[in-house]
Protein backbone atom coordinates (compact mmCIF):
# COMPACT_ATOMS: atom_id res chain seq x y z
CA UNK A 1 0.00 0.00 0.00
CA UNK A 2 1.21 3.34 -0.93
CA UNK A 3 1.13 5.73 1.98
CA UNK A 4 2.40 9.33 2.35
CA UNK A 5 5.88 8.67 2.63
CA UNK A 6 5.90 7.70 -0.71
CA UNK A 7 4.53 10.88 -2.42
CA UNK A 8 7.43 12.69 -2.34
CA UNK A 9 8.63 9.30 -4.79
CA UNK A 10 6.02 9.55 -7.01
CA UNK A 11 7.41 12.86 -8.14
CA UNK A 12 10.30 11.24 -9.72
CA UNK A 13 7.93 9.08 -12.08
CA UNK A 14 6.20 9.77 -15.14
CA UNK A 15 2.53 9.25 -15.55
CA UNK A 16 1.11 8.88 -19.07
CA UNK A 17 -2.05 9.66 -18.65
CA UNK A 18 -1.89 12.64 -16.84
CA UNK A 19 -0.98 16.35 -18.32
CA UNK A 20 1.11 18.42 -16.15
CA UNK A 21 0.15 21.27 -18.04
CA UNK A 22 -3.24 21.26 -16.91
CA UNK A 23 -6.55 18.73 -17.30
CA UNK A 24 -6.62 16.09 -19.50
CA UNK A 25 -9.80 15.28 -20.89
CA UNK A 26 -10.36 11.30 -21.33
CA UNK A 27 -13.19 11.56 -23.59
CA UNK A 28 -14.60 9.15 -21.58
CA UNK A 29 -18.39 9.36 -21.37
CA UNK A 30 -21.14 7.51 -19.98
CA UNK A 31 -24.13 7.68 -22.16
CA UNK A 32 -27.03 6.34 -20.72
CA UNK A 33 -30.88 7.48 -20.16
CA UNK A 34 -32.55 8.66 -16.88
CA UNK A 35 -36.15 9.75 -16.53
CA UNK A 36 -36.37 9.97 -20.48
CA UNK A 37 -33.32 12.36 -20.69
CA UNK A 38 -29.91 11.77 -22.20
CA UNK A 39 -27.18 12.48 -20.50
CA UNK A 40 -23.45 12.52 -20.28
CA UNK A 41 -20.20 12.71 -17.40
CA UNK A 42 -16.95 14.14 -19.00
CA UNK A 43 -14.11 12.63 -16.79
CA UNK A 44 -10.63 14.44 -16.70
CA UNK A 45 -7.58 14.18 -14.36
CA UNK A 46 -4.83 16.31 -13.48
CA UNK A 47 -1.63 16.31 -10.50
CA UNK A 48 -3.19 18.22 -7.41
CA UNK A 49 -0.87 19.48 -4.71
CA UNK A 50 2.03 21.21 -3.95
CA UNK A 51 4.19 17.61 -3.39
CA UNK A 52 2.89 15.63 -6.52
CA UNK A 53 2.17 12.07 -6.87
CA UNK A 54 -1.67 13.01 -6.07
CA UNK A 55 -3.98 13.05 -8.94
CA UNK A 56 -7.38 15.26 -9.21
CA UNK A 57 -10.01 13.04 -11.39
CA UNK A 58 -13.31 15.30 -12.12
CA UNK A 59 -16.53 13.92 -13.13
CA UNK A 60 -18.70 16.56 -14.94
CA UNK A 61 -22.32 15.57 -15.84
CA UNK A 62 -24.95 18.64 -16.56
CA UNK A 63 -26.57 18.24 -13.30
CA UNK A 64 -23.77 17.65 -11.12
CA UNK A 65 -19.51 18.19 -10.71
CA UNK A 66 -17.26 15.97 -8.56
CA UNK A 67 -13.88 15.58 -7.77
CA UNK A 68 -12.00 12.68 -6.46
CA UNK A 69 -8.33 12.93 -5.11
CA UNK A 70 -5.93 9.38 -5.77
CA UNK A 71 -4.76 10.25 -1.85
CA UNK A 72 -7.13 8.44 0.16
CA UNK A 73 -9.83 8.58 -2.45
CA UNK A 74 -11.09 11.29 -1.21
CA UNK A 75 -14.46 12.93 -2.18
CA UNK A 76 -12.95 16.39 -2.25
CA UNK A 77 -15.99 18.24 -3.62
CA UNK A 78 -19.54 17.90 -4.99
CA UNK A 79 -21.12 20.83 -6.70
CA UNK A 80 -24.85 20.47 -7.29
CA UNK A 81 -27.43 23.00 -8.24
CA UNK A 82 -30.21 24.50 -5.80
CA UNK A 83 -33.47 24.97 -6.60
CA UNK A 84 -33.05 28.45 -9.06
CA UNK A 85 -29.82 26.74 -10.28
CA UNK A 86 -27.24 28.22 -8.36
CA UNK A 87 -24.60 25.59 -8.36
CA UNK A 88 -22.76 25.15 -4.69
CA UNK A 89 -20.25 22.51 -3.55
CA UNK A 90 -21.86 20.87 -0.71
CA UNK A 91 -18.55 18.68 0.73
CA UNK A 92 -16.27 19.78 3.08
CA UNK A 93 -12.55 20.04 2.39
CA UNK A 94 -9.41 21.44 2.02
CA UNK A 95 -7.51 23.44 -0.82
CA UNK A 96 -4.39 22.06 -0.51
CA UNK A 97 -2.63 18.72 0.97
CA UNK A 98 -0.29 20.25 3.45
CA UNK A 99 -1.63 22.72 5.71
CA UNK A 100 0.30 25.85 7.04
CA UNK A 101 -0.16 29.45 8.28
CA UNK A 102 -1.61 32.07 5.57
CA UNK A 103 -3.55 35.16 6.34
CA UNK A 104 -6.80 35.64 6.01
CA UNK A 105 -10.01 37.83 6.46
CA UNK A 106 -12.45 38.42 9.02
CA UNK A 107 -16.01 37.33 7.63
CA UNK A 108 -16.91 41.09 9.11
CA UNK A 109 -14.64 42.57 7.25
CA UNK A 110 -12.10 43.51 9.94
CA UNK A 111 -8.39 43.67 9.10
CA UNK A 112 -6.75 39.71 7.87
CA UNK A 113 -4.78 37.66 11.03
CA UNK A 114 -2.91 34.76 10.32
CA UNK A 115 -4.63 31.56 10.70
CA UNK A 116 -3.75 27.91 10.51
CA UNK A 117 -4.89 26.27 7.31
CA UNK A 118 -5.26 22.24 7.53
CA UNK A 119 -4.67 20.31 4.63
CA UNK A 120 -5.38 16.39 3.76
CA UNK A 121 -2.25 15.22 4.98
CA UNK A 122 -2.67 16.19 8.48
CA UNK A 123 -6.42 16.11 8.31
CA UNK A 124 -7.92 13.63 11.03
CA UNK A 125 -11.66 13.98 10.68
CA UNK A 126 -11.62 12.16 7.61
CA UNK A 127 -12.67 14.93 5.46
CA UNK A 128 -14.18 12.93 2.30
CA UNK A 129 -11.97 10.05 2.82
CA UNK A 130 -12.62 6.48 1.92
CA UNK A 131 -11.85 4.75 5.39
CA UNK A 132 -10.72 1.03 6.23
CA UNK A 133 -9.52 -1.39 6.21
CA UNK A 134 -12.46 -1.50 9.06
CA UNK A 135 -14.59 2.01 9.06
CA UNK A 136 -15.87 2.72 12.31
CA UNK A 137 -14.65 1.58 16.12
CA UNK A 138 -13.39 -1.41 17.57
CA UNK A 139 -14.01 -1.90 21.05
CA UNK A 140 -10.24 -1.75 22.43
CA UNK A 141 -8.46 -1.93 19.17
CA UNK A 142 -8.57 -6.10 19.77
CA UNK A 143 -10.38 -8.78 17.90
CA UNK A 144 -10.34 -12.66 17.98
CA UNK A 145 -10.82 -13.92 14.05
CA UNK A 146 -9.33 -17.87 13.83
CA UNK A 147 -8.78 -18.23 17.61
CA UNK A 148 -6.65 -15.63 17.61
CA UNK A 149 -6.05 -12.49 19.16
CA UNK A 150 -5.23 -9.21 17.05
CA UNK A 151 -4.27 -6.56 18.74
CA UNK A 152 -4.89 -3.04 16.88
CA UNK A 153 -3.40 0.61 17.36
CA UNK A 154 -5.61 2.48 19.53
CA UNK A 155 -6.37 6.17 18.18
CA UNK A 156 -10.57 6.94 19.43
CA UNK A 157 -9.85 7.11 23.18
CA UNK A 158 -9.46 3.44 24.27
CA UNK A 159 -11.09 2.28 21.10
CA UNK A 160 -9.40 1.68 17.45
CA UNK A 161 -11.47 3.85 14.47
CA UNK A 162 -11.37 4.09 10.82
CA UNK A 163 -8.40 1.18 10.38
CA UNK A 164 -5.84 2.69 12.18
CA UNK A 165 -3.31 5.40 12.47
CA UNK A 166 -2.22 5.22 9.19
CA UNK A 167 -5.54 3.77 7.21
CA UNK A 168 -6.89 3.81 3.88
CA UNK A 169 -7.43 7.37 3.74
CA UNK A 170 -3.89 8.01 4.24
CA UNK A 171 -2.51 5.49 1.14
CA UNK A 172 -2.35 7.03 -2.71
CA UNK A 173 -4.50 4.99 -4.65
CA UNK A 174 -3.88 3.90 -7.98
CA UNK A 175 -6.59 5.30 -10.12
CA UNK A 176 -7.68 4.27 -13.95
CA UNK A 177 -10.33 5.49 -16.17
CA UNK A 178 -13.64 3.69 -15.82
CA UNK A 179 -16.86 4.41 -18.28
CA UNK A 180 -18.12 7.69 -16.57
CA UNK A 181 -15.84 7.43 -13.71
CA UNK A 182 -12.46 6.94 -11.84
CA UNK A 183 -11.63 3.37 -10.27
CA UNK A 184 -9.23 3.81 -7.07
CA UNK A 185 -7.47 0.41 -6.06
CA UNK A 186 -5.16 -0.14 -3.53
CA UNK A 187 -3.37 -3.92 -1.75
CA UNK A 188 -3.50 -3.53 1.93
CA UNK A 189 -0.11 -6.01 2.88
CA UNK A 190 -0.84 -8.87 5.89
CA UNK A 191 -0.66 -7.09 9.13
CA UNK A 192 -1.46 -3.74 7.59
CA UNK A 193 -2.27 -1.70 10.87
CA UNK A 194 -2.47 -4.75 12.58
CA UNK A 195 -4.72 -6.57 10.49
CA UNK A 196 -4.80 -10.35 8.67
CA UNK A 197 -4.81 -11.22 5.19
CA UNK A 198 -3.26 -8.94 1.98
CA UNK A 199 -6.64 -7.22 1.04
CA UNK A 200 -6.88 -5.80 -2.70
CA UNK A 201 -9.64 -3.59 -2.23
CA UNK A 202 -11.08 -0.99 -5.04
CA UNK A 203 -13.38 1.63 -4.83
CA UNK A 204 -14.98 3.09 -8.22
CA UNK A 205 -16.80 6.63 -8.48
CA UNK A 206 -19.49 6.76 -11.64
CA UNK A 207 -21.56 9.67 -12.31
CA UNK A 208 -24.73 9.23 -13.92
CA UNK A 209 -26.69 12.34 -14.44
CA UNK A 210 -27.56 13.47 -10.74
CA UNK A 211 -26.07 9.89 -9.17
CA UNK A 212 -23.23 9.51 -7.83
CA UNK A 213 -22.39 6.19 -6.92
CA UNK A 214 -19.50 4.29 -5.29
CA UNK A 215 -19.13 1.17 -5.55
CA UNK A 216 -16.12 -0.85 -3.13
CA UNK A 217 -14.94 -4.40 -3.82
CA UNK A 218 -12.27 -6.64 -1.78
CA UNK A 219 -10.54 -9.86 -1.84
CA UNK A 220 -8.49 -11.20 0.74
CA UNK A 221 -5.80 -14.02 1.88
CA UNK A 222 -6.68 -14.32 5.37
CA UNK A 223 -9.92 -14.20 6.60
CA UNK A 224 -9.81 -10.41 8.09
CA UNK A 225 -12.81 -8.26 9.32
CA UNK A 226 -13.43 -5.54 6.60
CA UNK A 227 -16.07 -2.17 6.23
CA UNK A 228 -15.58 0.27 3.90
CA UNK A 229 -17.27 3.62 3.39
CA UNK A 230 -16.82 7.04 2.80
CA UNK A 231 -16.65 10.12 5.23
CA UNK A 232 -17.88 12.69 3.42
CA UNK A 233 -19.32 15.82 5.42
CA UNK A 234 -22.18 17.44 3.30
CA UNK A 235 -24.00 20.89 3.92
CA UNK A 236 -26.65 21.33 1.78
CA UNK A 237 -26.62 24.93 2.06
CA UNK A 238 -23.10 24.50 0.92
CA UNK A 239 -19.86 23.85 2.80
CA UNK A 240 -19.32 27.74 3.69
CA UNK A 241 -22.46 27.34 5.44
CA UNK A 242 -22.56 27.76 9.50
CA UNK A 243 -24.64 24.44 10.38
CA UNK A 244 -27.17 22.24 9.58
CA UNK A 245 -29.79 23.08 11.57
CA UNK A 246 -31.97 24.19 9.13
CA UNK A 247 -31.74 20.98 7.36
CA UNK A 248 -34.67 18.26 7.21
CA UNK A 249 -33.34 14.16 8.05
CA UNK A 250 -35.13 11.14 7.35
CA UNK A 251 -33.36 7.40 7.61
CA UNK A 252 -35.27 4.24 6.88
CA UNK A 253 -34.23 2.54 9.94
CA UNK A 254 -36.94 1.12 12.62
CA UNK A 255 -33.83 0.28 14.98
CA UNK A 256 -30.37 2.07 16.00
CA UNK A 257 -27.74 0.97 18.15
CA UNK A 258 -27.29 2.45 21.52
CA UNK A 259 -23.89 3.54 22.18
CA UNK A 260 -21.56 3.30 25.61
CA UNK A 261 -19.37 6.53 26.65
CA UNK A 262 -16.94 5.33 24.13
CA UNK A 263 -19.44 5.39 21.30
CA UNK A 264 -19.07 1.78 20.73
CA UNK A 265 -22.04 -0.39 20.86
CA UNK A 266 -23.97 -1.62 23.89
CA UNK A 267 -25.24 -4.68 22.30
CA UNK A 268 -28.70 -3.84 22.72
CA UNK A 269 -30.90 -2.99 19.32
CA UNK A 270 -33.37 -0.59 20.14
CA UNK A 271 -36.50 0.67 18.23
CA UNK A 272 -36.26 4.06 17.21
CA UNK A 273 -40.44 4.62 17.77
CA UNK A 274 -40.73 7.20 21.09
CA UNK A 275 -37.25 8.02 21.19
CA UNK A 276 -35.28 10.71 19.71
CA UNK A 277 -34.00 8.53 16.99
CA UNK A 278 -37.08 8.00 15.32
CA UNK A 279 -36.32 9.24 12.40
CA UNK A 280 -38.50 7.49 10.08
CA UNK A 281 -40.81 10.99 8.85
CA UNK A 282 -38.92 14.16 8.42
CA UNK A 283 -37.41 15.97 11.12
CA UNK A 284 -35.49 19.48 11.68
CA UNK A 285 -31.87 18.84 12.61
CA UNK A 286 -31.42 21.25 14.86
CA UNK A 287 -34.49 21.17 17.18
CA UNK A 288 -33.84 17.62 17.15
CA UNK A 289 -30.13 17.96 18.69
CA UNK A 290 -31.24 19.43 21.70
CA UNK A 291 -33.14 15.65 22.12
CA UNK A 292 -30.59 13.45 21.75
CA UNK A 293 -28.29 12.71 24.62
CA UNK A 294 -24.60 13.94 24.07
CA UNK A 295 -23.08 16.08 21.87
CA UNK A 296 -25.30 14.78 18.59
CA UNK A 297 -25.74 11.91 16.22
CA UNK A 298 -22.94 9.51 16.05
CA UNK A 299 -24.98 5.84 15.92
CA UNK A 300 -25.92 3.64 13.38
CA UNK A 301 -29.26 3.02 12.28
CA UNK A 302 -29.99 -0.38 10.94
CA UNK A 303 -31.54 -1.09 7.30
CA UNK A 304 -31.09 -4.80 7.77
CA UNK A 305 -30.27 -7.97 9.79
CA UNK A 306 -28.60 -10.56 9.56
CA UNK A 307 -29.78 -13.35 6.92
CA UNK A 308 -31.44 -10.54 5.25
CA UNK A 309 -30.70 -10.94 0.98
CA UNK A 310 -27.97 -8.89 -0.32
CA UNK A 311 -30.23 -5.92 -2.30
CA UNK A 312 -29.82 -2.10 -2.50
CA UNK A 313 -32.27 0.18 -0.42
CA UNK A 314 -33.18 3.18 0.21
CA UNK A 315 -31.20 4.74 3.10
CA UNK A 316 -31.92 8.33 3.77
CA UNK A 317 -33.07 11.90 2.78
CA UNK A 318 -31.47 14.94 3.88
CA UNK A 319 -33.44 18.27 2.36
CA UNK A 320 -32.44 22.19 2.69
CA UNK A 321 -35.89 23.79 2.28
CA UNK A 322 -34.24 27.18 1.40
CA UNK A 323 -31.87 26.16 -1.29
CA UNK A 324 -34.18 23.22 -2.28
CA UNK A 325 -31.68 20.83 -2.32
CA UNK A 326 -31.92 17.57 -1.30
CA UNK A 327 -29.95 14.62 -1.02
CA UNK A 328 -31.09 10.70 -0.97
CA UNK A 329 -28.66 7.97 -0.31
CA UNK A 330 -29.45 4.21 -1.03
CA UNK A 331 -26.77 1.29 -0.24
CA UNK A 332 -26.82 -2.77 -0.20
CA UNK A 333 -24.94 -2.03 3.21
CA UNK A 334 -26.86 -3.34 6.54
CA UNK A 335 -26.35 0.15 8.46
CA UNK A 336 -25.65 4.09 7.74
CA UNK A 337 -24.13 5.60 10.35
CA UNK A 338 -25.65 9.18 10.93
CA UNK A 339 -23.33 11.74 12.51
CA UNK A 340 -23.66 15.16 12.91
CA UNK A 341 -19.82 16.50 12.87
CA UNK A 342 -19.55 17.05 16.60
CA UNK A 343 -16.22 16.73 16.62
CA UNK A 344 -15.31 19.49 14.19
CA UNK A 345 -13.59 22.19 16.26
CA UNK A 346 -12.65 25.31 13.91
CA UNK A 347 -10.14 23.94 11.46
CA UNK A 348 -9.70 25.64 8.29
CA UNK A 349 -11.36 24.30 5.05
CA UNK A 350 -11.85 25.57 1.40
CA UNK A 351 -11.75 29.09 0.86
CA UNK A 352 -10.41 29.76 4.47
CA UNK A 353 -13.81 28.87 5.73
CA UNK A 354 -14.17 27.33 9.48
CA UNK A 355 -15.41 23.76 10.28
CA UNK A 356 -17.11 23.93 13.55
CA UNK A 357 -19.16 21.76 15.31
CA UNK A 358 -22.66 20.78 13.77
CA UNK A 359 -21.63 22.81 10.46
CA UNK A 360 -22.34 19.76 8.43
CA UNK A 361 -23.57 15.35 8.17
CA UNK A 362 -22.26 12.25 7.02
CA UNK A 363 -24.17 8.92 6.20
CA UNK A 364 -21.70 6.54 6.65
CA UNK A 365 -22.83 3.39 4.88
CA UNK A 366 -21.43 0.69 6.37
CA UNK A 367 -21.61 -2.39 8.44
CA UNK A 368 -22.38 -2.09 12.21
CA UNK A 369 -19.83 -0.89 14.54
CA UNK A 370 -17.52 -3.33 16.58
CA UNK A 371 -19.27 -6.16 14.50
CA UNK A 372 -16.21 -8.06 14.74
CA UNK A 373 -16.41 -8.18 18.65
CA UNK A 374 -20.37 -8.77 18.47
CA UNK A 375 -21.64 -12.08 17.20
CA UNK A 376 -25.09 -11.15 16.73
CA UNK A 377 -24.05 -8.45 14.53
CA UNK A 378 -24.16 -8.80 10.75
CA UNK A 379 -20.41 -10.43 9.82
CA UNK A 380 -17.81 -8.14 8.55
CA UNK A 381 -15.79 -11.41 8.32
CA UNK A 382 -14.32 -11.80 4.16
CA UNK A 383 -12.82 -15.45 4.30
CA UNK A 384 -10.51 -16.19 1.40
CA UNK A 385 -11.92 -16.94 -1.72
CA UNK A 386 -15.07 -14.70 -1.16
CA UNK A 387 -15.69 -11.17 -2.84
CA UNK A 388 -16.46 -8.19 -0.80
CA UNK A 389 -18.93 -6.18 -3.05
CA UNK A 390 -21.33 -3.15 -1.56
CA UNK A 391 -22.80 0.09 -3.57
CA UNK A 392 -23.91 3.49 -2.22
CA UNK A 393 -25.63 5.83 -4.11
CA UNK A 394 -26.07 9.69 -3.72
CA UNK A 395 -28.26 11.05 -5.64
CA UNK A 396 -28.95 15.27 -5.59
CA UNK A 397 -31.85 16.47 -6.98
CA UNK A 398 -34.08 19.65 -6.19
CA UNK A 399 -37.95 20.32 -4.54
Amino acid sequence: MRLLPLIEQEKKKEKPDVNKSGPKSLHNRGDFIKRGQPTMTDVSVQQWGEVGGVDLWVLQSAQVRVEVLSLGAILRSVCCRGREGHMEDVVLGFDQLEGGAQRRQHVCGEAEDPCCVSGYLSDQRYLGATVGRVANRIARGRFVVEGKEYRLDINNGPNALHGGLRGFNKAIWLATAVEGGVQLSLTSPDGDQGYPGEVQVSVSYTLQGETLTAEYQARSTKTTPINLTNHSYFNLAGQAAADIYDHQVSISAQSYLPVDDSSIPTGEIRRVKGTPFDLTTPVLIGPRLKEVPGPGFDHNFCLSFPGDSWTERDAARVCHPASGRVLEVSTSQPGVQFYTANFLDGLTGKGGVRYRKHSSFCLETQNWPDAVNQAPFPSCLLCPGEDYHHVTRFTFTTV
